[in-house]
Formats: C-alpha cells, structure tokens, sequence
C-alpha cells in the first residue's frame, strides 16, 4: 500500500511507526513519499486503535530534504516555472497540516541528519527523540530557497526570532544535543540506547489517554493566536470536554484504588 514506507506495528496496533525507506538517498523525499506519508498519518488518526505515531527513517539518516533531482526533472519535462510552488502547495502543506491536526501525539525518531525540509518534518511533529549522532540544519539558504514544511511558522515560536534567523540565514548545522538545549528535541540518546529508549517512550505514550493528548495539542494550538482571555476560555472548554471521557473516570478510579489506569484512548 505505502511504496515508499516500511510500516511498523507495537503494542497490539496501538504504535504504528512509519520509517522513510529510501537509504540509497538518505530518504530524500519524493512526492509519492510525501503523499505516503500524509495517507499514514491521517489513516492513524482516524484509526481507533492507534494510540501513538511516529515517524523515523531507514539506514543512517532521518531525511535528507527534497530529492531536488524529482523536483527539477519534473519542471524541466513540464517547462512548468510554478513546479516548487505546487510541490510545495499539493505535498508539503497538505501533510504538515495532517501532522499537526491528527488526534493521535506524533513523534520522530530522527535517527540521523535532519536535513532541510528533512529538519522540518522532525519538527512539525509533537515532540522529537534524537540520536546523538543526528543533527538538524536548515539547508534552504543554501540553495536559495526559505524554509518550509512549516519552516517559517514553526522555527520563530520554536527558537525565538534571532536563532530562527541566524540558523535559517547561514543554514549551520545543529548537534542533537544542541538542538536539545534550544528546546527543539525532547531527548538524546546514544546510539545503543536509541532504540530501546525510544521505544519506552512510544509504549508510554501509547499507554496514555489518548482524547485528553488530543485536546492538549488543540489548546496548544489555539494558544498562538488567542487572547489570554479567550485561552483561558478554551481551556475551560476542553477541560470539560476531558472530564467527560472514559478515561478521565478510569484515571480517577485508578487513583482511588491505588492501581495503574488501564486508559483506552476514549
């Protein structure tokens, strides 16, 4: 079904993680990788028994940006001047918008370089679990293009206006640890611990409430547009929407009891 994802499943569905697996090119994206993505990701939200998504990739990279041969060998068959902009407009857009809207916590596992729109689409999701041997560099300026894949929106509120700047303008790399110290990446873990980490993690999220993670990541999102007065608002309103889940009553009883919560993501 996906020709450019190698899908995994854990924890009886409730993980699904998708690995870019095109390791010839350090998973450069393409368009049917981007659109096989989109699909993965909006499947899983919608999908009841995925509780957790992550995204990663084959071999020694995370993703190398745009496979910038595709991009240029379509527009020069088509004679299309606009070919960055569609691809930007009918791949990039639709999935970061899926990313950032799916009900289910979105996770990457950056196992190596980040690169460009590679960088960006570690970071459009929910929260970022790095290799120590990964980095992140916004390679746009290189080519002389701007960020993208949400670049220009993420990276601001991410870093604040004068590191988005300088890393976007110069285009310099960043250490996983680095990248962990400006608030871009949750974890680094060394490469032997990378994985089973990692994975600790994602059967913890895959674990949690899943309705109450959902309504967390809309306020979040709410938060850069509204007024104090119209968050605290909205925050009113979701909270009442979380108490009236299932798992809020298991989580009560749970603690009641003095047991672990047995949370079904409803």
């Amino acid at each position: 079904m996906y020709t450019q994802l190698d899908i995994e499943s854990h924890f009886d569905g409730k993980l699904k993680i998708a690995y870019l697996n095109q390791p010839e090119t350090m998973n450069a994206l393409t368009k049917p990788a981007l659109a096989d993505l989109k699909d993965f990701v909006k499947e899983c939200s919608e999908d009841e028994t995925v509780r957790c998504v992550a995204i990663s990739g084959r071999g020694r990279a995370f993703c190398s940006g745009q496979n910038l041969e595709e991009a240029f060998a379509v527009g020069k068959e088509h004679h299309d001047q606009d070919i960055i902009r569609k691809i930007v407009v009918d791949y990039y857009n639709p999935l970061v918008m899926e990313v950032t809207r799916c009900k289910k916590p979105v996770i990457a596992l950056v196992n190596g370089p980040a690169v460009g729109a590679g960088a960006m689409l570690a970071l459009i999701c929910d929260f970022v679990l790095a290799n120590n041997k990964a980095y992140f560099a916004q390679a746009f300026s290189n080519i002389g293009l701007i960020p993208d894949t949400g670049g220009t929106y993420f990276l601001p509120k991410l870093l604040g206006r004068q590191l988005a700047n300088y890393l976007a303008f110069t285009g310099k790399k960043l250490s996983a640890e680095e990248s962990k110290t400006h608030g871009l990446v949750a974890e680094v873990f060394s490469e032997e611990e990378f994985g089973p980490k990692s994975m600790e993690i994602l059967e913890r999220m895959a674990n949690m409430p899943t309705a109450a993670l959902k309504l967390t990541k809309k306020a979040f999102a709410n938060s850069y547009t509204n007024t104090l007065k119209e968050q605290l608002e909205l925050e009113g309103d979701l909270q009442q929407e979380a108490a009236e889940t299932e798992d809020f009553i298991e989580g009560v009883n749970a603690f009641l009891q003095k047991r672990k919560p047995d949370y079904k993501g409803r």
